[in-house]
């Protein structure tokens, strides 16, 4: 995870602690009706960046050669060096494409929260 993805979590989680009915509590029909449409389109938003972010994860966790190749080759070839060298790579490539991973699954789990949101704002205005 990036230093930025921390304000796009914030803001996923924010969102997903709105209550439809305790937002809307008291609202006569104009005012419902921008509230509905105010909060669809933050969460249309957030969604949207957040599918930005998964793909830039997506990408970045499917780019590069599979780290574990290395045991496509011969023994003498990954005991070069004592194995150090594609044991450093693969164990690099390994950590990150892992790291990616984990930031994927925690956007996916709050995109998660925030779908079924917005279909509900979606069903309320008609």
């Amino acid at each position: 995870m990036v230093e930025s993805d921390a304000a796009l979590l914030t803001r996923l989680r924010d969102l997903s602690l709105v209550d439809i009915d305790t937002l809307l509590a008291g609202t006569s029909d104009p005012q419902y009706s921008r509230l509905l449409s105010s909060y669809a389109a933050d969460l249309v938003h957030a969604i949207d960046v957040a599918r930005q972010r998964m793909n830039e994860l997506l990408a970045a966790a499917a780019k590069g050669p599979d780290p574990l190749a290395v045991i496509d080759l011969p023994a003498q070839s990954r005991a070069q060096d004592s194995g150090r060298e594609a044991n450093l790579r693969a164990g690099k490539r390994l950590s990150d494409r892992a790291a990616n991973c984990r930031a994927l699954a925690i956007l996916d789990d709050l995109a998660g929260q925030l779908l079924p949101k917005l279909l509900e704002v979606d069903r309320r205005r008609g």
